[in-house]
């Protein structure tokens, strides 16, 4: 597996992005869920997540015309990144 240094330098470049992707690194979850255990405005999480969802390292796994109770999921991609980036200690 190579690096994508493209990849992981947008997500460290938001600390947002990065609390977000580690938290679905521990697990699927809501974005006031997200937001609740980050300790961060689900607006913040909201914007993460639609930003990494583009990037494919977060997916969604409930119908997209689900509005409540959307629940969110790390990808194998965004799995990937976040490995890298916890094993480079690049989270600030």
């Amino acid at each position: 597996m190579t690096t994508d240094w493209d990849v992981i330098g947008y997500v460290i470049s938001s600390d947002h992005r990065v609390v977000v992707l580690g938290r679905l690194a521990e697990g699927p979850a809501t974005p006031t869920r997200i937001a609740e255990d980050v300790e961060l405005s689900v607006s913040h999480v909201s914007r993460a997540l639609g930003s990494l969802r583009q990037k494919d390292l977060v997916e969604l796994l409930v119908p997209e015309e689900r509005r409540k109770g959307r629940v969110y999921g790390i990808t194998s991609a965004g799995e990937e990144v976040w490995q890298d980036i916890s094993a480079k200690d690049l989270a600030e």
